[in-house]
């Protein structure tokens, strides 16, 4: 439902959608289409549609597919259950733009939609509806707010603790500095032969499996950028570096990392392909507790199987609680509770982050997640 292009499910291969209009021929993964035709034939019982599901909404500059979705599904992440819906008028989910209108329809206990023009009134409900097309505007809706993680995206964030130990580090600075800012050349020890730019991170803290109490990776704090001015030379091949820029102070002791490649700000959200459980480890900004939009760590990552666009279930572990209302004030257990959802987009080898998409209370580390 976007004019930028989602990430497909990693278990499929994409297939190729008809153009329109001269938009980009953006590919739409096998599953995701085949369930979308599934639901045109069926269209959607309407014990799926999420409860107050709009009979009119207009699409709006800023909206999301995962607003949207919420709006007409029980589980925003079936959003092929949204687009097969009105699969004929809406023939590729990428080209849903501002300014169009989805009509809710039912009939029979069953849910289908339909799309118009944001100056007709309500249509007649029919099977077919016949679909009149506004001047299309230039760009879609994103699946989830890019400015929400872009962030993320361009950062190490996450430094495997075998990287660690090899990463070249800072080992002196200008005589009289105590620390380096932009221009300023600084003296770096390590191998520095595979990239001329670098970014400059300090490993802020380890993140904890609960599970294991071991060191799964360790969570960087990004500094700034940095470039090869000098090669190593001298008996302890120390080699001279500029720095570009800064977002913190860098000093003695700091690492080089090579920058990864930028990520799509696109993501299709699904539920992951097997069962999956783990917990929150870190909740980025070091806060005590997170809510909506907020970044949190896992201790599950792509080797685990969680991959871009998995929403996952998050829950309060059960507790013991004095009863203060019953003689003896006896402990009770108070069970699991569900409270949220979240969506992973991006995954290390153990560790992978997720944005918070809703949440009843406050998230806590060692909150568990599981498939939604």
């Amino acid at each position: 439902m976007s004019a930028a292009p989602w990430a497909a499910h990693a278990a499929d291969t994409p297939s190729a959608a008809p153009s329109l209009h001269g938009l980009p021929n953006y590919p739409v993964a096998p599953a995701q289409r085949a369930q979308a035709e599934l639901t045109a034939q069926t269209g959607v019982p309407v014990s799926e549609l999420a409860p107050n599901a709009p009979s009119r909404y207009t699409v709006k500059r800023g909206d999301t597919l995962w607003a949207i979705s919420g709006m007409y599904l029980r589980k925003p992440w079936n959003w092929p259950q949204l687009w097969g819906m009105n699969l004929q008028q809406i023939r590729n989910p990428h080209w849903i733009f501002p300014g169009q209108v989805l009509y809710l329809n039912i009939a029979n206990g069953r849910a289908s939609l339909s799309m118009g023009r944001g100056d007709q009134g309500i249509p007649t409900v029919k099977l077919n509806p016949q679909v009149e097309s506004s001047a299309l505007p230039p760009e879609g809706i994103p699946t989830i707010s890019p400015e929400l993680i872009a962030p993320f995206l361009t950062q190490p964030l996450i430094v495997e603790p075998d990287t660690l130990e090899a990463s070249p580090r800072i080992v002196a600075l200008p005589k009289g500095h105590t620390m380096a800012s932009p221009g300023t050349q600084v003296y770096v020890r390590g191998d520095v032969s595979k990239a001329t730019r670098y970014q400059i991170y300090r490993p802020a803290k380890p993140l904890v499996d609960p599970e294991t109490k071991k060191i799964i990776a360790y969570q960087a704090e990004y500094l700034g950028t940095t470039s090869l001015a000098e090669p190593p030379s001298g008996p302890d091949a120390v080699s001279v570096f500029r720095i570009d820029g800064i977002e913190r102070e860098v000093g003695v002791g700091d690492r080089l990392v090579i920058a990864p490649p930028r990520e799509y700000l696109n993501y299709t959200p699904h539920a992951p392909a097997k069962p999956i459980r783990g917990d929150v480890v870190s909740i980025y900004g070091d806060l005590s507790m997170a809510a909506k939009n907020s970044v949190v760590a896992l201790n599950r990552g792509a080797d685990d199987g969680l991959e871009r666009g998995d929403v996952l279930a998050l829950w309060h572990n059960s507790r013991m609680v004095k009863d203060v209302t019953a003689p003896g004030k006896p402990e009770i257990e108070l069970p699991d509770r569900r409270i949220g959802l979240m969506m992973v987009f991006r995954t290390f080898r153990h560790v992978a982050y997720a944005l918070i998409l809703s949440a009843d209370e406050p998230v806590e580390v060692a909150d568990r997640f599981t498939q939604p």
